[in-house]
């Protein structure tokens, strides 16, 4: 071996160990076993720069491992936040009122205010025949009236509900006559409605039996119609339909049939501002035990319809 191997020896080794003075200490001579190398120069500056390259080789992967760790645990912190819960998202408040938080409770109150109107297609007539500026203020004025709160402007409003939209104008008188032959057309209206639904396929499974079920027999044609349009109505499932419930089918049918309104009244027997089913039955001249049987069938089977 020449003179100046053991010289190269020993200054690759010093500075090995300047560069990673922070590792564990390393002995490059042993690792290397310079006792079994070849005498050849080119064999040993071959094993040497093999040796270096493994250890750069460690380090980097350990360098990537503890990048990668950080990255994931950034990419959790980003992906899975800790979520907080609004209260308001599981309470549903009626028309008029919203979601409010009294510390951590949350509570339904009534709007605190109505967007201003201009557009005069925004107003609304009302069931006392007053033309109001918008849906949102006669719901508004009801919540007041029924909590009692200021700005209620009178105490009947807590039963105030919505005609129709537009301003109130004079409605065509429904004569007797006219009266007399409404609930039959009524339920042909209801039928015609329910099998146009079918025929778009916008029926439940329970609801489409039920169309079936007219289609064919002549006696529950009119009783299937009035009783999915009626249990449709009834939303929060109390068996009894309110003023405000019945807007979905008073509204469309005020500027067509000059008696849905007064008829509507008349279902009302007791005067409380809802209508049952047994009511709504002999508005139409069906049979009660029926419609109640059938009534029940269908909120047992598709209550996402009526909540």
């Amino acid at each position: 071996m020449k003179w100046w191997m053991p010289v190269l020896v020993l200054s690759l080794l010093v500075s090995t160990q300047n560069v990673q003075a922070e590792e564990e200490d390393m002995d490059l001579m042993d690792d290397l076993n310079i006792s079994d190398l070849d005498e050849s120069e080119e064999e040993f500056l071959r094993l040497l720069e093999e040796n270096n390259l493994n250890k750069d080789l460690q380090r980097e992967n350990e360098i990537a491992a503890k990048m990668a760790a950080e990255l994931s645990a950034l990419q959790n912190n980003v992906l899975n936040p800790v979520v907080e819960i609004d209260p308001c998202e599981k309470i549903h408040c009626g028309a008029g009122r919203v979601c409010q938080l009294d510390g951590m409770e949350a509570k339904c109150v009534c709007i605190p205010e109505c967007p201003e109107e201009t557009d005069l297609r925004r107003r609304v007539c009302t069931n006392k025949n007053e033309t109001w500026p918008s849906d949102c203020s006669v719901y508004q004025q009801r919540c007041l009236c029924d909590t009692k709160a200021d700005g209620c402007l009178a105490p009947l409003n807590t039963h105030l509900h919505i005609d129709y939209y537009g301003e109130c104008h004079e409605q065509k008188t429904c004569s007797e006559e006219d009266m007399k032959d409404f609930p039959r057309r009524m339920r042909d209206w209801l039928f015609n409605v329910m099998r146009d639904l079918a025929e778009r396929d916008e029926l439940t499974e329970h609801y489409m039996q039920m169309e079936l079920e007219a289609e064919t027999n002549m006696t529950r044609r009119w009783s299937n119609a009035a009783v999915w349009k009626w249990c449709d109505l009834d939303g929060d499932t109390d068996r009894s339909v309110s003023r405000h419930e019945l807007f979905p089918i008073r509204a469309p049918l005020v500027s067509l049939e000059h008696c849905i309104a007064p008829f509507l009244e008349s279902c009302d027997a007791n005067k409380d501002h809802r209508i049952t089913l047994i009511e709504w039955g002999a508005c139409l001249g069906l049979e009660a035990d029926d419609l109640n049987e059938r009534c029940d069938d269908i909120q047992k089977s598709v209550p996402q319809l009526l909540g």
